[in-house]
């Protein structure tokens, strides 16, 4: 199968995010749309998303803020609910550009006007309102992490307790996401032994980003994360612009 290189690097892209690097994961389906249907991507990485996101909880497990994760969860939950309601009449072009520019001005924060040395409370106002962007946009578009890292890198937080926070939160997003999924068509007609094999290439991935996160120092992971971010942010005002092109 010609795509197979594509598929695998993909899915281990994905297990790499899960493991701690989320913006990498949400740059496979980007990147397969490079050669393929994103539709038809995003439904055959699918099943490696959940399962890598089924190790994502157990290597998480003991390092997570559970402020946090009781901050954001019910409201990307209630994003979800949202995007639902909204799928007929949502431009994805908009969506994917005030995606982008979240993204872009989390990144210019962090760079050029936030103090290192300064961080920020997990607020309810804050965590609520990116949490209902963050929900909204990883159901429309795939891509939440933009707007749950505007949330969580200014707060600070240590390089695993911030890996993990973002790990079961969107691992839970994702659960969440399955009914409305299977009720919108994404598993009918899916090749279920590549999906599988595809899934156990994340679950690696999983545990190789956390090796990389365990390896790497607390500065240059924070680096990392903030250049994925920019990328991904980059490629999503790309697909808007495309968008609204007509392209």
């Amino acid at each position: 199968m010609e795509l197979l290189p594509w598929l695998v690097v993909a899915a281990l892209a994905i297990g790499i995010g899960k493991g701690g690097f989320p913006a990498a994961a949400a740059l496979a389906v980007p990147f397969l749309a490079l050669v393929m249907n994103p539709v038809h991507a995003a439904a055959l990485v699918l099943p490696a998303l959940i399962v890598a996101d089924c190790a994502a909880i157990w290597l998480y497990r003991r390092h997570h803020s559970r402020r946090n994760l009781a901050i954001l969860l019910p409201a990307m939950v209630l994003g979800l609910v949202i995007a639902t309601l909204i799928v007929p009449y949502a431009s994805e072009p908009l969506l994917l550009a005030f995606t982008g520019c979240a993204g872009l001005w989390t990144v210019w924060r962090q760079w050029f006007v936030l103090d290192p040395a300064t961080t920020r409370n997990a607020g309810v106002a804050s965590g609520a309102l990116w949490g209902i962007v963050a929900g909204i946009t990883s159901f429309l578009t795939h891509s939440g992490a933009p707007a749950a890292h505007a949330y969580l890198l200014p707060q600070g937080l240590p390089k695993l307790i911030l890996a993990g926070t973002m790990a079961i939160t969107f691992a839970i997003v994702n659960f969440a996401k399955i009914p409305s999924y299977n009720a919108l068509g994404f598993f009918a007609g899916l090749n279920w032994p590549l999906a599988a094999g595809l899934a156990g290439v994340g679950v690696l991935g999983a545990f190789l980003g956390r090796l990389l996160l365990a390896w790497m120092p607390e500065p240059l992971y924070m680096r990392i994360i903030e250049i994925l971010l920019l990328v991904l942010s980059l490629i999503l005002i790309f697909k808007a612009v495309l968008g609204f092109a007509g392209a």
